[in-house]
């Protein structure tokens, strides 16, 4: 085992940056922590008055429940930079929670969610990656009418602390720059000696001159050094004639010997030279083969993804053509000056939904060309969390509701509604979509109502999926390839051959679990698939 060795000219470098950078780290990092936290108590100060200024002037408005007079002031805001979201909610009596009454969005971040379920939360400042958020209750007349949400952003505090970050980093780049510059000129005093004699020892190395001697140097300790190595100089130069001698008589001896393998390796090459030639091409002719089936299974991709990818940007179209519908009359009402707080409130929530189904469904767009690109590759880029089963499923079933409200096909979904499982939504989203979408192309091909059902069970630490449709069912012959890439009954009709094919790779790549098909003609399908997760109480 070789020792480690140490170089005096890193040490002294390191010895010294490392003194300057603890100390610089030190005193900046404190100055900038000290700094950052004055900003940010002063940016939470101006939101504690920004929103007591709301509470104040929306008192009358929502007292009178006066909403243009109340919007015309929150629009007011519209001047501060820092408010992305200002909500106004009114006490009912005859609710358990406060109402939404009103509320101010900044054009370019839009609507957020209400929060009054978060109410005893927010009643001090609360602060997220980019946000501020705070509520502050509304009094008129002594009486407790309201609160107002207020969400603020803290791009103008990141800004400042990346100004400071960066600035600091100047500050001790310079200053270990200037102490780099000083112990570098004095390892440099320190070690010219011994780079001198380290010079003259690699000259003799690689001249094989033993007849150099190394030279004297103003070092007690390096001198010393070079009158030993000199000594030793001495008795190398008289070993190394005698091996001269040696090895001239061997080198004789190896020429004939030289000569035998020369004649032997020529043949040998010539030999090789044959094998190479008929190897080249065996390769190109396996390059031919490689490159036509690949052409062949991109032919067969090409021939599925019409329908695969126009059917949700079919989807997104139709949900953003009844948008703008809805749109235009809320826009006719609102200048006729006929809209109304129960128009405006439908509006929202349906626009909420056919946002919802435009989003998903693009989004599945997008993920399915993905799929045609890399069939082999993990479809799920999500990351685990923490979310509610049904509530998955239920969102699946409404990104493919235009799809299935065509037919009269019947879906049952036997799931806990308190069932909250950490895992990853995004492969289990596109596993049941892909399953429903291969029942309603392939099963149902020839029926008119059929029936799927969707059973979900947990235990240990596992969760079990049961996917089952009573259609046509699949041929002996492909169940037992059904998994593999590019295989179906309807090339051109619909079906790409991926399908199944994602579904095996998000089961086994992206949830690590397993997955189970029996199928037989007329009986439908029959799909068992579980996969670890972690289950989360409701309690």
């Amino acid at each position: 085992m070789m020792q480690k060795t140490f170089s005096i000219k890193g040490m002294l470098i390191s010895i010294v940056m490392l003194i300057c950078s603890l100390t610089l780290i030190a005193s900046l990092a404190l100055s900038s922590i000290h700094d950052i936290n004055g900003q940010y108590r002063k940016l939470q100060h101006q939101l504690e008055a920004y929103a007591t200024i709301i509470a104040i002037s929306s008192a009358t408005g929502l007292y009178n429940n006066d909403t243009d007079l109340l919007e015309q002031q929150l629009q007011a805001f519209s001047a501060v930079p820092m408010i992305n979201n200002i909500h106004i909610y009114s006490l009912d009596p005859e609710a358990s929670e406060p109402v939404f009454f009103s509320s101010y969005n900044r054009q370019t971040i839009g609507p957020y969610p209400t929060q009054f379920h978060r109410l005893p939360e927010l009643l001090k400042p609360k602060q997220s990656r980019s946000h501020l958020e705070m509520m502050v209750p509304i009094e008129f007349s002594g009486q407790h009418i309201g609160y107002t949400y207020l969400r603020a952003t803290k791009a103008e505090l990141s800004g400042y602390t990346q100004n400071r970050i960066l600035s600091d980093i100047a500050i001790a780049l310079l200053a270990l720059l200037l102490a780099f510059l000083a112990a570098n000129r004095l390892q440099r005093w320190l070690t010219k000696p011994i780079k001198g004699l380290l010079e003259q020892v690699q000259i003799i190395t690689k001249t094989q001159d033993f007849s150099l001697r190394v030279p004297q140097t103003n070092l007690d300790e390096v001198e010393a050094f070079s009158k030993a190595l000199n000594l030793m100089l001495d008795k190398i130069e008289r070993q190394f004639n005698k091996l001269q001698s040696a090895e001239l008589e061997i080198r004789q001896l190896n020429q004939s010997l030289e000569q035998k393998i020369s004649e032997r390796t020529q043949a040998l090459k010539e030999s090789n030279q044959e094998l190479l030639n008929t190897l080249e091409t065996l390769h190109q002719y396996q390059n031919q083969i490689v490159e036509t089936e690949k052409m062949s299974s991109l032919g067969q991709m090409v021939a599925g993804i019409a329908h695969e990818v126009n059917t949700p940007i079919g989807l997104g179209i139709t949900a953003s053509t009844l948008l703008q519908d809805k749109l235009r009359v809320i826009e006719q009402n609102f200048q006729d000056k006929k809209l109304t707080s129960s128009q405006l409130s439908r509006f929202i929530g349906e626009a909420q939904e056919n946002l919802g189904i435009v989003y998903r469904n693009l989004e599945r767009a997008a993920s399915l060309i993905r799929s045609f690109k890399q069939v082999a590759v993990d479809q799920s880029s999500d990351s685990a969390r923490t979310f509610n089963m049904l509530q998955l499923i239920n969102e699946v079933l409404l990104s493919l509701r235009p799809n299935l409200k065509k037919t009269s096909h019947e879906v049952v979904v036997n799931c806990p509604e308190e069932l909250q499982l950490e895992s990853k939504p995004g492969p289990i989203n596109q596993i049941l979509i892909n399953l429903i979408m291969n029942s309603l192309i392939h099963a149902f091909s020839d029926q008119d109502k059929g029936k799927i059902i969707i059973t979900v069970t947990t235990e240990n630490n596992h969760c079990q999926l049961i996917y089952q449709d009573n259609g046509a069912g699949v041929p002996e012959q492909i169940r037992k390839r059904i998994f593999d890439p590019f295989v179906t009954t309807k090339r051109g009709e619909g079906g790409s051959g991926l399908g199944l094919h994602l579904v095996y790779n998000l089961v086994t790549q992206a949830l690590r679990g397993k997955i189970q098909l029996e199928s037989s003609i007329g009986e439908g399908v029959h799909v068992f698939i579980e996969f670890p997760v972690l289950i989360r109480d409701t309690k």
